[in-house]
Formats: C-alpha cells, structure tokens, sequence
C-alpha cells in the first residue's frame, strides 16, 4: 500500500475495532478474568497485544501503536506520556551505571538537560559530537559505548545527519542506536531501513497535530524491541487511552496535514530569501543548507518548521519582532494547525563542541494551516516594527 492508504488502514484491525471505523477508547486500570487458565495465559503473554493490566495498555492502546509501526517501520512501538518521557525511557531501556553515551551536539534542548543532570549523576558520561560528523563517529566510539543518539534534522539549526552513515558504524561495535525522529513524523523517512533500532516520535507534535495531547512514542526493531519494551514498563511509563484516542485520530489526517504544511512553507521560505534583514535559512530542502544532499537521499518531504537568523539585532529589535503579532504565536512547542515563533538570541549557548556560525539571533517558526498571504503579511509587520526598535 501507498503511504496514504497505511495512513487511512494502519492500527483498525477488527481485533481492535470491531465493527467501528475507529478502535474506541478502551479505558482500564484493573483487567479481569474468567478462570485461573485465562489469567495465567495473560501473565505468560503479558508483553506482547494481552490484556493483562491497564498500565500494559488496552486495545485503543495495542491498536495506536500498531499504526506507528505500521507507518514508521518497527517491530514494537511503547507509548509514554510525552515526547521527553519517550526519550528518557529509550535512554534508560539501554544505558547503566559505567556507561558511555554519544550525543548530538544539537540536540532538543531538554534531552541534553537530561544527559546533564539526570544521566550524568547516575554515573552515566556524555560525549557531545558534530551533527555533519557522519562516519567519523567512530573516532569518538570507547570500550564502554553502549549508545548513540541521533536527532535530525536537529532542533533549531536544522542540520541534517548522515543517519545510515552512523548507524553502519554503531551496527559495527554492536552499539544501540536511537533516533529523535520527531521532525519526520512517521511518514517523511523510514528510520529502520536506514539502520537506526530505535526511533522516537513526539506524537504531541505532528501526530496528534491539534496542540491538545501530550504523547510520546519509541518504536524498535525486532532485536531492540523486547529490552524496551520491558524496561518502559518497568519504569512506569504509560499514556490515557482518551489520548492515545486522540493520537490515533490525528493521524489519520496526517498526510495532507503535511503537504499542506510544506506548501506554505516553502512559499514563505521564498519571502524570506527576500528579505535584507535576513542572513540564512535554516531548511533542510533549501540548497546549500548542511546536508542538503542526505535530506533529498533519506527523506521524502518536509513540514512546516524551520528556522532563519536575522543579520543583527538585539533583544529589544527581537523582541518588537515577535511580540504583537496577529497570527504567530509565541510558544515552545509546533506540529498543530497553527502558526508559532520563537527567538533565540545565543544558540551557541546549547551546543559545547561545535561552533554555531551567526551572530545575529535565530528566529524559529513553525508555519500552519493559515493562508500563507496572511501569514506573510504578520511577517512583513513584524520586521517594521524590529527596524523601528533599533
């Protein structure tokens, strides 16, 4: 099947739905049995699709994680109650005491605070690496190196990474690799054929799609999949069916979401290439962009987040920028119908062994559903209001 019919058929099996369209919300904590032989048959099958106790999920849960693996590829797929919670649990499913993590210099701002002040006292060491490293990853590779993080294209600066590259590398030393996949949502790249055994999604973002569910997803491959599996369980992740209903709904319009994302994108991208005031565009499909040629090679689209540096400009230039806008909104999140902006003044401050190149701060914006003449014209307003400031 074409992806966008796996969109439509993924996770609605009559085993989960019934006779309905979509698998209801199935709520439990407690799950009861009729016999000693009937609940003996659910402990003996308690991780795999087995109603055994709430917290092992239920069919409106069984049948969400179907869909992600249907779309994305994997083996398995656990559910957790956000994206940083998929993020700790898949680092903590494969990572002890004595333990070296390698980690992408670029990385979602609160998954290096969790290396920093969680691992890190639990005797766990990070090194930060280059996002463009590629297969010179393997300079970097200890005895005691038991994971390699990825995430690409990475947070705000949007560089992408030679993900089979490192992955053929980690495979080599029989290292987990783990993949921040968020940016593609399921569909944009196929994480497991590129190598990667386990890929996480933050499905608050364009699965659920509506900036109303906060969910998170790790998927694995076959090898991967019963470690983190259990280990998830074990520390206590779950997520509410009525959300997991949520998600599972989202999906569904996931595809044309998407593409309607990309095109007005693209279309403001343009603008913006017009514009005096602005340095660079930081988008993965723009020529010239770092690892341009890996994003055409292992991605089959784009979406509507990106970011772009101003040539100058301090806080109060910045600040006139993105306050008093009409359709942007400022928030730390993306991945909804809506349109949001967010400053950032000194990235180099979130990186330790890469040199950020700008001067001028970044401008990150995550465009939505509106029209984009619209969205442009709060734009055009926005950059009178900064050069007035300064």
């Amino acid at each position: 099947m074409k992806v966008a019919t796996r969109i439509v058929h993924a996770g609605r099996a009559r085993k989960w739905a019934g006779y309905s369209v979509n698998v209801p919300v199935v709520r439990a904590s407690t799950v009861v049995f009729d016999s000693m032989a009937e609940m003996k048959h659910a402990v003996r099958h308690r991780g795999e699709q087995v109603p055994y106790y709430g917290r092992r999920g239920t069919q409106t849960h069984f049948a969400f994680s179907d869909a992600v693996c249907a779309l994305e590829g994997g083996a398995g797929c656990a559910l957790y109650p956000s994206g940083a919670a998929a993020i700790s649990g898949a680092l903590l499913a494969f990572l002890k005491t004595g333990d070296h993590l390698l980690m992408v210099d670029a990385a979602y701002e609160p998954t290096r605070a969790l290396c920093d002040k969680v691992l890190k006292p639990l005797g766990i060491e990070t090194t930060y690496y280059d996002p463009l490293i590629g297969a010179g990853i393997a300079a970097l590779i200890r005895p005691n190196t038991r994971v390699i993080y990825l995430e690409s294209p990475c947070s705000l600066t949007m560089e992408v990474q030679d993900v089979p590259a490192i992955c053929a590398v980690a495979q080599a030393h029989n290292i987990v690799t783990i993949l921040d996949n968020t940016w593609a949502s399921p569909i944009l790249c196929q994480p497991f054929a590129m190598g990667v055994d386990v890929s996480i999604q933050a499905a608050t973002k364009y699965i659920c799609g509506h900036s109303d569910v906060m969910l998170g997803t790790a998927s694995a491959n076959a090898k991967h999949w019963p470690q983190l599996r259990e280990h998830s369980y074990l520390l206590g992740y779950c997520a509410s069916a009525d959300d997991v209903y949520l998600a599972a709904r989202g999906l569904r319009t996931l595809g044309v979401r998407l593409a309607q994302h990309e095109r007005n994108t693209l279309q403001i991208v343009e603008w913006l290439a017009q514009r005096p005031e602005v340095e660079a565009i930081l988008h993965p499909a723009l020529p010239g962009h770092p690892g341009h040629d890996l994003f055409k090679r292992d991605f089959s689209g784009s979406n509507g987040l990106f970011s772009f540096v101003l040539k100058q400009g301090d806080l109060a230039a910045v600040t006139a920028f993105v306050e008093g806008m009409q359709h942007f909104k400022m928030g730390f999140s993306w991945g909804g119908y809506e349109s949001l902006v967010l400053a950032n003044l000194d990235v180099q401050a979130l990186r330790s062994v890469t040199t950020w190149p700008y001067q001028g701060p970044l401008i990150r914006l995550h465009i939505g559903l509106e029209d984009p003449a619209d969205l442009i014209a709060d734009l055009a307003a926005a950059f009178d209001r900064m050069l007035a400031a300064r």
